[in-house]
């Protein structure tokens, strides 16, 4: 989406805390050095292998806050992770955690009293703090980090007027359809590896009288987000990446062919009274449907799809076993040819606001594959997009499918659209328009006052 270009502060290297002659390039010195803790970093220092943290030299006495909207429980294994990192370099990491983050970092930047790091959910509120003039680029460490393990996709996201500010942290995939295994194995049904080849599934499933999909979009305030995902994933298949950078621009309108395409694939589910709304109602009923309720009807059989993101793992009781032998599992939503693999997510973004030593080592730890790896091992439910996380350190079937799809060299990622839309299009009238167009509103009507909401 953004233009890339490599930037003078980017490229001064770390002083000071580093060890003379030292290069700071966590790829070199810790692809096969892994702290080895079993599950959680070793609360003693002996018990870690401290060889990848040597090049950050002795930060003993050196503090980094780090201001985040990941609080309690999610905070946990975020802090675990900087264990090692802290207990071979002696620095404190002070972590702050705030349900307000995306008001306050905004205000805390504009005020002067910004953090040390910011953990930054959207691309869009990245631009708005590099506005304020007080964020830092990137060191060239991170910006190298990024090129060799997350690609131009990602980088894009961290870069603002050409200028490189923020490595990708964790992510999330959205484009995956959950369904139940039993289900499949006993109908001898295949995941399939097309849209066309899901299309016919969906009939198949539909021919025994059961209806195939099940949805809801209520979330309070925020319904009708899940049907901004449904069309985000259907206009990057069928528009292709290029176009939806534009659209996302608004270099080509909401309401043009691009977008009637996307939104008409998406009604050929979510309005075909055939297919929806198996165990919940008729096509109206997915507006009144909770999203977190969207997708348990397949536990009792009464609905077999369900296209949700990898955080929708959540929502299944505990005692519900998720997993590809399980109760309940997801495939990707293909694109149109198996070798278009488009992939819809989300994620956080570490922006600097501080170029001390310390923060450039820290910030260089969390764009390292070190760092993911010591993150996967203390998590569930967590993913990061970074080519050399190993499967094996995930624990969770899911976030090992998310991975899968992330480190595919077929796949295309793009963020989520209405994430980096104006708040009066994406968190408005996209939310406002889609609940509309469920309950009976054509798409024309829909897409014309999505448009019209578009701030001139």
């Amino acid at each position: 989406m953004f233009v890339q270009r490599g930037s003078s502060r980017s490229r001064i290297a770390l002083a000071g805390a580093l060890s003379a002659g030292l290069v700071l390039s966590l790829s070199a010195c810790a692809d096969d050095k892994e702290p080895s803790a079993g599950t959680a970093p070793a609360s003693s220092l002996a018990a870690i292998d401290c060889a990848p943290y040597t090049a950050f030299g002795d930060l003993k006495g050196k503090q980094v806050s780090i201001y985040t909207g990941i609080v309690t429980p999610e905070d946990t294994p975020q802090k675990e992770s900087y264990k090692p990192f802290e207990q071979c370099t002696g620095i404190t990491i002070k972590y702050e955690g705030d349900k307000s983050f995306e008001t306050q970092v905004l205000i805390r930047a504009e005020a002067g009293n910004p953090p040390d790091l910011a953990y930054v959910p959207q691309p869009g509120l990245l631009q708005r703090l590099v506005a304020t003039g007080k964020a830092v680029e990137a060191p060239a460490e991170v910006a190298a980090n990024v090129d060799k393990d997350f690609g131009v996709d990602w980088k894009a996201y961290g870069t603002v007027d050409g200028k490189f500010y923020a490595a990708p942290l964790g992510a999330n995939v959205k484009s995956l359809v959950w369904y139940s295994p039993k289900e499949f194995k006993d109908n001898g049904y295949q995941v399939p590896q097309t849209l066309a080849e899901l299309k016919t599934l969906s009939d198949k499933i539909a021919a025994t009288g059961k209806k195939p999909w099940c949805a809801g979009i209520a979330s309070g305030e925020a319904t009708g987000w899940p049907l901004t995902d449904w069309m985000e994933d259907f206009f990057l298949r069928l528009n292709g990446p290029e176009a939806y950078d534009k659209w996302i621009k608004h270099e080509i309108p909401f309401n043009g062919p691009e977008a009637t395409k996307a939104l008409d694939g998406v009604g050929e589910y979510l309005k075909n009274d055939k297919y929806v709304n198996g165990g919940l109602g008729d096509v109206k009923s997915i507006a009144g449907t909770e999203q977190k309720d969207g997708g348990l009807p397949i536990l009792d059989g009464d609905c077999s799809l369900h296209r949700q993101a990898s955080f929708y793992a959540a929502n299944f009781d505990k005692s519900t076993k998720v997993a590809e032998d399980g109760d309940v599992y997801a495939f990707y939503l293909p694109g149109e040819s198996a070798d278009n693999k488009p992939v819809l997510g989300g994620g956080e973004f570490v922006l600097a606001f501080a170029d001390r030593p310390e923060v450039k080592a820290f910030q260089t730890y969390l764009s390292s594959s070190t760092w993911a790896n010591n993150k996967a091992k203390v998590s569930s439910g967590w993913v990061s997009a970074n080519k050399q996380l190993k499967l094996e350190n995930l624990v969770n079937p899911i976030d090992q499918l998310s991975a899968k799809i992330l480190q595919d060299p077929k796949a295309t990622f793009r963020f989520d659209a209405s994430d980096l839309m104006p708040a009066a299009v994406g968190s408005n009238a996209f939310w406002k328009q889609g609940t509309s167009w469920i309950t009976g509103q054509d798409t024309k009507t829909t897409l014309d006052n999505i448009e019209n909401a578009w701030p001139k």
